[in-house]
């Protein structure tokens, strides 16, 4: 599955890697808070290294749907229930922030960007309480949102709230102009480069599968953690869902939408392209690792386009992975234990275009010594019993994945045959869980346990992927590690 905007890509100049090099800031993750934070410090005179396990933009940036809005969905009202007023406040300006900060830097670069009303829309009846509360909340904290009920789909909507100037673009654009603006700047981008741990001291110590590299400050902006510092991956859930672009004959929607009915997620938006627009549609998210039939949810979302855009010609499908917090807003700062010198940025929700940004500008703040008053009311965040609430519920639910994964694996054998194509498999072999997959003809046998936390793995049928219930770690069928807070990959039985 290669989204859209990984399929056109520009090509991406980066730096030879050599070990024992020394810099102020060394910035793990190269999405765009990684690189907006790079461009930043490299600004500001600082020497930055930009260190990416795979490709620029190759996760979570390359795979968004990739829309500026800080009207999303139905976020400010959960924002408020699990937090209070004056987080929402300070949010809605970080976001805002972030919005205004990549909108100038795409005019000042002249990176294509397209202004459009952010719709958050009422598919069902139950829904127009939801879209009526948001309206009330954004309302409440400024925002300059109008109601409305026809608002261009083809379909009925039965309430919705609009935010207008909102804005869209193609990430791989901007991610191929800002590591470019960065280089440019003297800072360094290195490919191919996996951290497993970094050591806090005078300087911090970052440790790589191609040698060490030192730094004044670390920055961890890489989805989840890929550190255990903190035990953020037991704080934050990690979620998948899934997109699809499609050639459509007559009127395409003329804004971005995102419904907030609970039993139909869709997000909707349109964009150029060399042949006329496209239509992108997302949606159907589940906790990873979790669902027993992902490609089942893709199946739905085709099912719902066609019957909205009857004959719809589908270009590109894709599917993305992102975390939520308790209290709904991201984490951002210094790390526990980190002695100063290493920070985080993570807990997007699938809200990353402008929370990317804001979290970039936190971390320069804070360590630049700057002055943002959203920040600070942001980092002296307290967590109310609701959010703490949601944080045991939730790992709750992780203890009984643990057991339900270990039970199923041991209490039955491994297949004498291999799965059919496209399918997986966990079982015993002697005592040890292992995953027997069949992808293009070709049979693997991995260890079935993640190499993060030992969770039992589950296969994904719509990837062809080991993923983890725990902690949101993926695999590929060969055991090669492609996502999340472990940093091995699975062995080989």
């Amino acid at each position: 599955m290669t989204s859209l905007w990984l399929d056109r890509a520009p090509r991406i100049e980066t730096d030879e890697f050599e070990a024992g090099q020394q810099f102020d800031e060394v910035i793990v993750g190269a999405g765009i808070t990684g690189l907006v934070a790079a461009l930043l410090f490299s600004r500001a005179g600082r020497r930055v290294a930009v260190v990416e396990a795979r490709r620029v933009g190759a996760v979570t940036t390359g795979n968004t749907t990739a829309k500026l809005s800080v009207l999303q969905g139905a976020h400010l009202q959960q924002v408020q229930a699990y937090s209070y007023r004056a987080i929402v406040k300070a949010y809605v300006e970080a976001n805002l922030e972030g919005l205004a900060w990549m909108s100038r830097y795409a005019d000042d670069q002249g990176i294509p960007i397209q202004f459009k009303d952010s719709v958050s829309y009422a598919a069902t009846p139950e829904g127009v309480r939801t879209v009526n509360r948001e309206y009330d909340i954004a309302k409440a904290v400024g925002l300059p949102v109008r109601r409305g009920t026809d608002v261009g789909l083809p379909f009925e909507t039965h309430a919705a709230v609009v935010l207008p100037d909102q804005a869209q673009f193609d990430p791989m654009d901007v991610l191929a102009t800002l590591a470019a603006d960065v280089r440019s700047h003297g800072g360094k981008i290195f490919e191919d480069v996996r951290v497993s741990r970094a050591k806090a001291g005078d300087p911090a110590k970052v440790f790589t599968n191609k040698g060490q590299l030192l730094a004044q400050h670390v920055i961890v902006a890489t989805g989840i953690p890929v550190l255990d510092r903190g035990l953020y991956f037991a704080k934050v859930k990690a979620g998948r869902s899934y997109a699809m672009s499609y050639r459509v004959d007559g009127a395409l929607p003329p804004g971005m939408y995102m419904s907030v009915d609970s039993s139909l997620k869709r997000s909707v938006r349109t964009t150029p392209s060399a042949d006329g627009d496209l239509l992108i549609i997302g949606g159907n998210g589940h906790t990873v690792g979790r669902d027993p039939s992902p490609k089942s949810h893709v199946r739905d979302l085709e099912e719902w386009t066609q019957q909205h855009w009857p004959g719809a010609v589908r270009t590109h499908a894709w599917s993305a992975q992102d975390y939520e917090t308790p209290h709904k807003v991201p984490f951002v700062g210094w790390m526990p234990r980190g002695r100063g010198r290493i920070y985080l940025a993570t807990g997007y929700d699938k809200w990353g275009m402008t929370n990317s940004v804001q979290c970039a500008l936190t971390l320069a703040s804070d360590i630049l010594g700057g002055n943002t008053p959203w920040a600070k009311v942001l980092h002296r965040r307290i967590t109310t019993p609701r959010a703490f609430a949601w944080g045991v519920g939730y790992n709750a639910g992780v203890a009984v994945e643990y057991a339900k994964g270990y039970a199923k694996a041991l209490l039955r054998g491994l297949p004498d045959s291999p799965p059919d194509e496209g399918e997986g498999v966990v079982g015993r072999d002697g005592l040890l869980p292992t995953g027997m997959s069949t992808v293009n003809g070709v049979v693997c046998r991995v260890s079935a346990v993640c190499t993060h936390q030992h969770a039992v793995l589950s296969w994904n049928d719509q990837e062809h992927s080991w993923d983890c219930p725990a902690h949101g770690s993926r695999f590929g069928a060969d055991g090669t590690l492609l996502e999340g807070p472990a940093t091995r990959n699975l062995r080989l039985r």
